[in-house]
C-alpha cells in the first residue's frame, strides 16, 4: 500500500476517517481525498469507505474513478459495511485484495469473494491526554473565533501568582460552514498564544455538560475584544449558574457587572480570588445580577414596547384594528 483514499477526511466527524488516519499513521502513508487528482497516480492504494455515507454526486464520482484509474493501479479495499449494491459488486469485482471489518461482513461476501480478509477496527483513542488533578481550573466555552489570546496570557500569568496547580478546560461553539477541526485549531491557537497550563479540549458540548464544567471548576474565562456586552450569552449563561465569571469590562459592559463583586475584570485584577468563601458570594451575587437578563424580563420588555407602540399608532390613526390570528388552525 502506498497511501489510504477516503471519502470524509475529518477525524473529528467521523469515525471512518479517524480510522484511515490511524492506520496511515501505523503504515506511514498518506490519507488522501478519493477525489484527489493524485488518487490516479498511486500504484496501491487502500480505498477504505462505507458507500452508505456517499450522497449522489460523489457516488458518481466514484464510479469515475473506478472508470478511469490505470489499468496498472492494484487497488486495495477495506469495506467497513457492505449493502449489495451494484457499485460495491463492481469495487469487490475489481480490487486486488479486500478486506472487511468484521466476521459478518466477511461472511456475506465470500459469495463474491472467496478470498476476503476479515480484520477489525482498534479502539481510535489517540492524542488522549488525561485529565491531571489540578488545584484551580478554569472551563471556556463559546465561539472559537472569539477566543482573545492576549487575555488568556494574564489570567495565565494571575493563576501563576497564586502558586497552585492550574488547568483549562476548553469546548468551542461552531458557526455555520465553519468545522469543529477547523474551530478548535483556531481556539487552541489563540489560547496557546498566552496559556501555559494545561489544556484539555472537551469538543462540543451539550448544555447538560457545559452546565457540569460550570459549576465544577474554579472559573469560567470569556473574553472580548472591547469587553463583555449584554448580548454575549455565554456570560449570562455562566453568571446563571452561579459560575464565577473572569472577564474585561468597559463603559459599554452592563452597568450592573462589578469587579469583585459579582465577577472577576481581568482588565483590573491584581490577585485572584482563591478563598472559598470569596468565590462562593461572588457566584451567588452573579446568580442574581443574571436574573436581571432573563428570558421573562426580556418578553415582558418587548411586549411592553410593542403594546405600546401600537397603541401610538392607532391613536394617530395609522393602523387599523388588529386581524385575527391564525394559531393552531383556529381564530
Amino acid at each position: 500500500m502506498d497511501c489510504i483514499l477516503g471519502y470524509h477526511l475529518n477525524p473529528l466527524s467521523c469515525g471512518i476517517a479517524k480510522f484511515n488516519v490511524a492506520l496511515g499513521r501505523q503504515l506511514g502513508i498518506p490519507v488522501l481525498s478519493l477525489f484527489d487528482p493524485s488518487a490516479s497516480s498511486a500504484r496501491r492504494p487502500l480505498l477504505s469507505i462505507k458507500l452508505s455515507e456517499f450522497t449522489y454526486h460523489p457516488a458518481r464520482e466514484l464510479e469515475r474513478y473506478l472508470d478511469e484509474r490505470p489499468a496498472t493501479q492494484s487497488l486495495r479495499l477495506f469495506l467497513h459495511a457492505y449493502d449489495d449494491t451494484l457499485l460495491e459488486r463492481r469495487m469487490v469485482a475489481e480490487a486486488d485484495i479486500v478486506y472487511v471489518g468484521n466476521a459478518e461482513l466477511a461472511e456475506r461476501l465470500r459469495q463474491h469473494r472467496a478470498d476476503v480478509v476479515e480484520a477489525w477496527c482498534p479502539g481510535a483513542l489517540f492524542d488522549a491526554e488525561p485529565f491531571e488533578p489540578a488545584e484551580l481550573s478554569v472551563f471556556t466555552f463559546g465561539m472559537a473565533h472569539k477566543v482573545r489570546g492576549e487575555y488568556y496570557r494574564k489570567l495565565d500569568f494571575l493563576l501563576r501568582q497564586t502558586g497552585k496547580s492550574y488547568c483549562l478546560f476548553l469546548s468551542t461553539a461552531l458557526h455555520e460552514g465553519i468545522s469543529i477541526e477547523t474551530a478548535f485549531d483556531s481556539a487552541l491557537k489563540n489560547i496557546r498564544e498566552g496559556f501555559t497550563g494545561p489544556v484539555y479540549f472537551l469538543g462540543f458540548l451539550s448544555d447538560a455538560a457545559v452546565l457540569h464544567y460550570l459549576r465544577t471548576t474554579t472559573y469560567f474565562a470569556a473574553f472580548f475584544p472591547k469587553g463583555v456586552r449584554a448580548n454575549n450569552t455565554s456570560v449570562h449563561s455562566a453568571m446563571a449558574a452561579g459560575a464565577v465569571v473572569v472577564t474585561n469590562l468597559d463603559d459599554d459592559s452592563p452597568k450592573g457587572y462589578k469587579h469583585m463583586e459579582n465577577l472577576i475584570d481581568i482588565e483590573t485584577c491584581i490577585a485572584l480570588p482563591i478563598a472559598e468563601p470569596v468565590l462562593c458570594e461572588i457566584g451567588t451575587h452573579a446568580k442574581d445580577e443574571a436574573s436581571q437578563f432573563g428570558w421573562e424580563i426580556l418578553a415582558a420588555r418587548l411586549l411592553d414596547k410593542d403594546e405600546a407602540g401600537l397603541a401610538k399608532a392607532r391613536r394617530l390613526g395609522q393602523i387599523g384594528e388588529p386581524r385575527p390570528v391564525l394559531v393552531a388552525g383556529k381564530t
